[in-house]
């Protein structure tokens, strides 16, 4: 690669005097208070089907994913969702409420296209990879144990 020229060198350093310095320890520690803190919602969600509705640890799984992106869905609706992501970042990428604010954040953006073609057709755009990745997914390690457990390895 050749010397840089003069020109070069001086928008570097024209770059890096403008360059905004970004508070990573501080964005890291947003990030994993408000992660630990849907995590926190989830598990009291959790303990509520366990104790009102008499399921099992292994059997509220289920309706409490269910519960955390409902919740999503509703805060992201109604632009709270918004503000969280802006203050947490990755921290509000839980992939369960991400997931979530991902599907109707697309379905937002689109309902002026119309119901049909606009929020239908564009709200699993992103949503879609990932419903299909996990069923694959999940057929693949399916499929995996029942061979391994014809083989008696399991």
């Amino acid at each position: 690669m050749g010397e840089k020229t003069k020109e070069q060198q001086q928008y570097q350093s024209l770059e890096k005097k403008h360059e905004v310095k970004r508070p990573v320890l501080k964005n890291c520690i947003k990030a994993f208070i408000v992660g630990g803190l849907f995590c926190v919602v989830g598990q009291a969600i959790t303990y509520f089907y366990i104790y009102f509705f008499n399921f099992t640890e292994q059997t509220a799984g289920n309706p409490t994913v269910a519960t955390m992106v409902f919740i999503s869905m509703l805060l992201t609706g109604f632009g709270i969702y918004d503000h969280i992501g802006q203050f947490a970042g990755a921290g509000s990428a839980v992939p369960v409420t991400g997931f979530g604010n991902a599907v109707i954040s697309a379905a937002i953006e689109h309902r002026t296209e119309g119901f049909v073609l606009g929020v239908g057709g564009n709200m699993f755009k992103l949503a879609g990879s990932v419903i299909l990745f996990g069923v694959f997914s999940a057929f693949i390690v399916a499929l995996i144990k029942v061979l391994l457990m014809k083989w008696g390895v399991i």
